[in-house]
């Protein structure tokens, strides 16, 4: 090795730890930088996806719920006392709930018809 080699090599070796500091800082900014550019060009990508997920498992359970209910609710005779009864039990809630809604919020729900005195022996 030369005099001269050796000169440069020892003649400041602070600048040369300096210039990798600075190198490597500037690496991690950019690394920063890209990192935050590429989450947020994810970010679309993401909300597309689990959007699509949610999309599809709400159509298949309700297609999955709603199908064989209406097969099955067609299936059965509607003239028959079965029937009848789902139907006046079913306006009779919505009659109820009617009610409920005209009610203010502190409001006793309807009694059962029995008189909460009596002792009923």
């Amino acid at each position: 090795m030369s005099d001269e080699a050796v000169k440069t090599t020892n003649e400041d070796p602070l600048k040369a730890v300096a210039d990798a500091l600075d190198a490597a800082v500037q690496a991690a900014k950019q690394g920063v930088e890209g990192a935050a550019a590429t989450a947020s060009g994810a970010m679309p990508a993401v909300n597309g996806f689990l959007s699509g997920i949610a999309y599809k498992t709400c159509y298949a359970v309700s297609y999955g719920v709603v199908f064989p209910t209406v097969l099955v609710a067609r299936a059965i005779p509607k003239e028959n006392a079965a029937v009848h009864g789902l139907i006046d039990g079913a306006r009779a809630a919505m009659d109820l709930v009617d009610e409920m809604k005209s009610k203010p919020q502190g409001a006793e729900p309807p009694s059962s018809g029995t008189p909460s005195g009596a002792g009923g022996s």
